[in-house]
């Protein structure tokens, strides 16, 4: 990866010495990643392969490139090439088992029949031209297939086999790169297809359909199923963005996200966490995955807080809520926005971004004040100023904001999504480029004048080819970063297109409403945990894709709810899914850089995101909050938001002004809840629970159970004075 200009600049990445990630952190790191993110298993011991599978990324991200400038197909031929290529590419990176990674040993040929060596298994090949056939099998017949004849004479026996391997193939990819829980889900939602009309339950059951019918509505279809709107989404806007993160995150982004949230959040009580929320949360606006965007980060911030006195579960933790909650912040949302903004009627895409950065705001905000009230509790301290990051070693490192400038202003403006991701990609390669050569190519030119023109140009050769391999290396690891969410989208559109075709939606929505007797509050609850649950274990863009056929209608069709705030509802609490024990994958990650007990950091990162669990009920309750009204009628209800947070922050963390008794944290904790609700009389009782827990703690305070004395003291962290 090419250095930046910043790198020689006096204490531009100041952190301490033994929380910098050496060979066996990053390779602790990279274990991690590959125990918790499914997404990270793939093959890297190819042999051969290695050139056919690189060259096919190159032509696969090439071909996603060129059709954003010039569109040669229509939507569907154009999303067959797009899952042909995925799918392909996973069977040959994906083996069927994560055992068949390890050294091969024992016989031989059972070791190359099990495909237990080095290179593809012999059936992973095969595999993966059959799903390649079966994809474009689409694209070649395609006036075939939208002709009268299938319409009047119905698929012929070719049409339902390849239909039928297309299904098996897509579900079998997604298991090897996404994991199981999207692919039971996909499972139950065909065995309901296939086997509905045997369900005697009054209001459940339907038609039913054989699997031939099954098969061709869902595979060979266009407007559900494996192509319906989540692929031709992914298609279309998010493999462009996804590269985007890849080509941004080679600027060093990432470092400069981290020197300037220690920079700014530092030297603050707690800080070395405060800044860690700062940079995740400012990392997963571009990474599309919680867990991995906690890998990526914990390996530089976890160290940090464990230093500054954290313990590891709540470090792991910490990690864990922000790097989830970048999943929320705009422009990317983990690439759910996309089908978002598809999936609501008259919303505009930069409109989505806008609307959405007041709840990921809130968030954050949440996770800051749990920080911070845990550190005052614990009399944890922040970092000296002479240990930061300097100033002007974020000068010199500001250009490399200007790519998301670029595609958020481009965005703003109003700029298709595809047009300003191809602006964002531009930009990032022309900074990336334009660092190489003022830091590799003049310096080399002016040493080399004196050795001759030959000398000189060996020398350019050298650089050319070097950034000649930067950037195949960009264009396979953009290939690579897409096919989870290819896979994920793709089976996600068969739950969408089963749940749809056979009224699932609002026979899951009645059955609950009449569970809780019409109540609005105990349907929200409901759904709450329904979209946790559906949510557990799934990427961003399936997770949302299933709650958002599943539970969105449900408070949109039974209630007056507007489907802005309906879809960001169960969005949010999808995501929440990854630091909601049992399955809470994001701080599993976490603790396994820490060093925690895993199940502890589940329950420390559920209780540093509850207040983050109260902003959907705000939006629902309140919809001025998502910019559904006059700016005005948001005043109130954000301030009462952000003061019950504050409370209910303080109870569970044991802290507002002084250590508190279980008394005045249960007045926080239900007075801030209260403070929420859109009810003048509820809220103003809230607020007096909240008076009195302050009032208990002040006095609580006088008689010396505040802080110790010694609070303008700070860590004494040995710092490296270089980068």
């Amino acid at each position: 990866m090419m250095q930046t200009a910043a790198a020689e600049q006096p204490r531009a990445s100041s952190f301490p010495k033994d929380a910098k990630p050496g060979a066996a952190a990053e390779e602790k790191a990279e274990d991690v990643l590959r125990e918790h993110d499914i997404s990270s298993r793939f093959r890297t011991d190819l042999g051969w392969w290695g050139w056919l599978i690189g060259g096919l990324s190159v032509a696969f991200t090439l071909y996603h490139l060129f059709s954003a400038f010039y569109r040669p197909y229509n939507t569907w031929m154009h999303g067959s090439l797009h899952v042909a290529g995925a799918l392909a590419l996973i069977f040959l990176l994906y083996p069927a088992s994560k055992r068949l990674l390890r050294p091969s040993e024992g016989n031989r040929w059972l070791n190359i029949l099990l495909g237990r060596h080095r290179g593809i298994a012999w059936y992973d090949v095969i595999l993966a031209a059959a799903a390649m056939f079966c994809s474009l099998y689409i694209f070649f017949n395609y006036e075939y297939l939208v002709s009268n004849r299938v319409q009047i004479l119905g698929y012929s026996d070719t049409d339902i086999l390849v239909a039928s391997i297309g299904l098996i193939l897509v579900l079998e990819a997604t298991r090897r790169c996404v994991g199981l829980p999207i692919v039971i889900v996909a499972g139950v939602a065909i065995s309901y297809a296939l086997f509905g009309n045997h369900i005697s339950a009054e209001g459940w059951g339907h038609r039913g359909q054989d699997w031939s019918e099954f098969a061709t509505n869902t595979f060979l279809s266009s407007g559900a199923g494996v192509f319906g709107t989540p692929i031709q989404v992914s298609a279309n806007f998010i493999f462009l963005f996804l590269f985007f993160a890849v080509v941004l995150l080679r600027t060093n982004i990432g470092q400069f996200f981290n020197d300037l949230a220690f920079r700014a959040a530092g030297r603050f009580s707690g800080g070395p966490a405060k800044a860690a929320v700062a940079a995740s949360g400012l990392q997963g606006m571009v990474s599309g995955s919680s867990v991995a965007n906690t890998v990526a980060s914990g390996s530089f911030t976890i160290p940090i807080m464990k230093k500054a006195g954290f313990k590891p579960h709540i470090a792991a933790a910490t990690e864990a809520t922000a790097s989830t909650g970048g999943q929320l912040v705009p422009p990317i949302m983990g690439a759910a926005a996309f089908i978002m903004a598809q999936n609501i009627p008259n919303l505009e895409y930069n409109e989505l971004i806008v609307i959405a950065v007041i709840p990921s705001m809130l968030y954050f905000l949440g996770v800051f004040l749990s920080v911070h009230f845990e550190a005052k509790r614990n009399e944890l301290k922040g970092l000296r100023p002479e240990q930061l990051p300097s100033w002007r070693s974020l000068l010199v490192r500001l250009d490399m904001l200007l790519p998301l400038i670029v595609i958020i202003s481009s965005l703003l403006v109003g700029t298709s999504a595809m047009r300003a991701a191809l602006f964002g990609i531009g930009t990032a390669l022309v900074l990336s480029f334009g660092r190489a050569v003022i830091e590799h190519m003049v310096p080399v030119v002016m040493e080399s004048r004196s050795r001759g023109g030959q000398a000189m140009a060996v020398e350019i050769g050298k650089l050319a080819l070097a950034l000649l391999h930067v950037v195949i290396n960009m264009l396979i690891a953009g290939a690579r970063t897409a096919l989870p969410v290819i896979a994920a989208c793709a089976s996600a559109g068969i739950v969408a297109g089963t749940v749809t075709s056979t009224g699932l939606g609002g026979q899951l929505g009645a059955g609950l409403v009449d569970l809780a007797g019409g109540n609005f509050l105990l349907v929200l609850v409901m759904v709450m945990i329904a979209c946790i649950v559906l949510g557990m274990g799934l990427p961003t863009t399936a997770n949302y894709v299933v709650t958002a056929t599943i539970a969105a209608p449900i408070l949109y069709n039974h209630f007056d709810v507007p489907l802005i705030a309906a879809h960001m509802f169960v969005f949010f609490f999808g995501i929440l899914a990854d630091v909601t024990p049992p399955v809470c994958l994001a701080a599993f990650a976490g603790a396994g850089i820490a060093n925690a007990n895993p199940m502890r950091a589940g329950v420390s990162a559920l209780r540093m995101a509850i207040a983050g669990f109260l902003i959907p009920y705000a939006f629902i309750l309140e919809p001025a909050l998502l910019l559904q009204g006059e700016v005005g009628d948001m005043v109130l209800p954000l301030i009462t938001v952000v003061l019950g947070m504050i409370a209910v922050s303080s109870g569970l963390a044991g802290y507002l002004i002084a250590r508190g008794t279980v008394l005045d944290r249960l007045l926080l904790v239900v007075g801030g809840v209260m403070m929420i609700l859109p009810d003048l009389v509820i809220s103003g009782i809230g607020l007096a629970l909240v008076a009195v827990a302050v009032v208990i703690q002040a006095v609580l305070r006088a008689r010396g159970r505040g802080n110790s004395t010694n609070t303008d003291e700070k860590l004494d962290i040995e710092l490296p004075t270089t980068a």
